[in-house]
């Protein structure tokens, strides 16, 4: 067993996906990954080279035998990656090749990377902090605009230049108790009071905006989760099909065809919702039916967006707000949509904001995917600012903001200064963790290890 923290060796792994491809990249990082490379390429010398340069050359096994024509990429550090020396190899892609020239990269003293290791590196030398680093996993997992963007802006810091602020203000007055404590037997007080509460109700108000902010984050990062759910035959399976323009769900006028939902993914201007078409809400005819309508009120009770569908040619507008009276929530934002309007006889009425569309007919369909992205960009759902998408840090403000609450109720029961500095440096404590300004060992382990190998 080796240390995971030890940086006095140089890893290597395969940082391209499994499998073969044009080309793969083997990524060496750590103090002998020039002299390592310099070993197996021959071309020019490494070591001599410029950092941030690229070289063509041939890469030879101990016997002289030629393996494979490369591009090797030199980045010396600090200025790389992991602000160590770092080797990339682009080869060609089969598996063979790979495993070739990582096997000689370890015969050369190289060991294998762990999972997250080459970025766990970045952070242990100062490249990148924790919130930042946790970002590039994110980074490599968005599948939308809005989750790529969401990484890239904690990427560059935003996030943690928010939260290290709040750090610094709170530890000028954690230093201030603790000089007071220096003192006790005097009884002086270098921390203001008054101040002291008024920096406090602040920082948890921006903790608590933070807080709030996580509802939109996971559900940029994983996908609206977004239910249609009405009454049987008011086509919510047709308008699923019509929206992902694919035949996904079966469409039939016997009422009752949905049993269980069906989840699919729709992007929306780089927004993913997930769309789940739901059982028909009715009093079940069969022991199934009624498992399916259960799950429909779970599914409801899970989501963010609420798509009620409902004929219009069919059902009254009193019985459609009945329906809604018993599905809205607080924190749903509801679409009502009057499906079948090409069915509506000459004179009948609808209320000014149900989207009239026919699903069948494949009308109104641009307005309905305008309100949803509408629902985030600037509607119901929308948070301006800095979003957290990241369960770790959520937990780690609601620590921090209960550690908050205990001071300022110390502040308002005369607590000594001792004691508000426990409350205080918990809150510390719990901010630190989101950046990496605490010692965190086991928690490190625990991030990096969901990384991949190469990463």
């Amino acid at each position: 067993m080796y240390n995971y923290l030890d940086l006095q060796d140089t890893i290597v792994a395969v940082a391209s996906p499994a499998g073969a491809g044009a080309i793969a990249v083997i990524r060496l990082s750590g103090k002998s990954a020039i002299s390592i490379a310099n070993g197996m390429f021959r071309a020019k010398d490494l070591s001599q080279q410029e950092s941030h340069s690229l070289h063509l050359g041939y890469i030879y096994d101990e016997a002289g035998q030629r393996v494979d024509q490369v591009l090797c990429s030199v980045f010396k550090g600090p200025t790389s990656y992991t602000r160590e020396d770092v080797i990339e190899f682009s080869c060609h892609g089969s598996p063979y090749i790979q495993q070739r020239l990582l096997s000689l990269c370890l015969r050369s003293g190289a060991r294998l990377a762990k999972e997250g290791e080459f970025t766990l590196r970045a952070f242990l030398n100062g490249q990148l902090d924790l919130a930042q680093a946790e970002a590039v996993a994110d980074l490599i997992a968005a599948d939308s605009e809005a989750a790529h963007q969401m990484a890239l802006q904690q990427m560059r810091g935003g996030f943690s230049q928010q939260i290290e602020g709040l750090r610094k203000e709170l530890l000028q007055f954690a230093s201030l108790l603790e000089l007071e404590l220096d003192f006790g037997e005097e009884d002086v007080e270098f921390a203001q009071r008054k101040e002291l509460e008024e920096l406090l109700l602040k920082i948890r108000a921006m903790i608590k905006q933070l807080m709030d902010s996580f509802q939109l984050g996971n559900v940029l990062k994983e996908g609206v989760s977004t239910v249609l759910a009405g009454r049987p035959n008011a086509g919510k399976s047709t308008l699923l099909n019509a929206l992902l323009n694919e035949e996904r769900a079966i469409v039939s006028d016997i009422a009752g065809t949905t049993r269980d939902s069906i989840e699919e993914l729709l992007n929306i201007d780089g927004i993913q919702f997930r769309l789940i078409d739901t059982a028909g809400i009715r009093e079940a005819s069969d022991q199934i039916e009624a498992i399916g309508v259960e799950k429909t009120y779970e599914k409801i009770a899970q989501s963010t967006v609420l798509l009620y569908v409902y004929d219009a040619s069919q059902l009254s507008q009193e019985e459609c707000e009945a329906d809604l009276a018993r599905l809205r929530r607080e924190g749903l934002a509801v679409l009502v949509l009057a499906n079948k309007c090409d069915q509506l006889e000459e004179g009948q009425t609808l209320a000014a904001d149900h989207f009239r569309l026919s699903a069948k007919q494949k009308e109104g369909l641009g307005e309905l995917r305008s309100a949803l992205r509408n629902l985030v960009v600037e509607g119901q759902i929308h948070q301006q600012g800095t979003t957290v998408n990241n369960l770790r840090h959520y937990q780690a403000l609601e620590e921090g903001y209960q550690a908050i609450d205990a001071a300022l109720l110390g502040l308002e029961e005369g607590l000594s200064g001792d004691l508000l500095a426990m409350d205080i440096r918990a809150a510390l404590r719990a901010l630190g963790e989101i950046t990496g300004k605490v010692d965190v060992e086991d928690l490190l382990e625990n991030i990096f290890g969901q990384f991949c190998i190469g990463k």
